[in-house]
């Protein structure tokens, strides 16, 4: 649970910078150094910033284990709403055909919808 809703949060506050005209690697480095960090952003975020998403942890990973949280969830009446919103973006990412890129994929789709060009997207 946490560590995809904390790879959905990485991916959306490295592509909501770049979107403000910060540059990855200095999102990287200054979250890196404030509360706001989590092991998965500091080690999820290098993926994007190099424009690599040579597979440790896939998408479709991320699709099945929230996917099973969320059923969890459900049958026990337990409302998971950041599972909920972090499930729907890998989702997205593997039907956009990322599901067996690394799960750091997951901010392409953020930088599809904000028409953001991403290190490495060769279009």
């Amino acid at each position: 649970m946490l560590a995809g809703i904390h790879i959905a949060a990485a991916a959306e506050a490295v592509t909501f910078g770049i979107s403000q005209g910060i540059a990855p690697a200095t999102v990287l480095d200054v979250i890196s150094k404030c509360a706001g960090t989590s092991w998965m952003f500091e080690n999820r975020v290098p993926h994007i910033v190099d424009g690599d998403y040579t597979p440790h942890s896939a998408v479709d990973i991320f699709v099945k284990d929230l996917g099973i949280v969320g059923d969890v969830a459900h049958k026990a009446k337990f409302s998971a709403p950041l599972t909920a919103t972090a499930l729907q973006q890998f989702v997205a990412a593997s039907g956009a055909g990322f599901g067996r890129e690394d799960d750091s994929a997951v901010a392409k789709i953020y930088a599809r919808n904000a028409g953001l060009k991403l290190p490495g997207d060769k279009i």
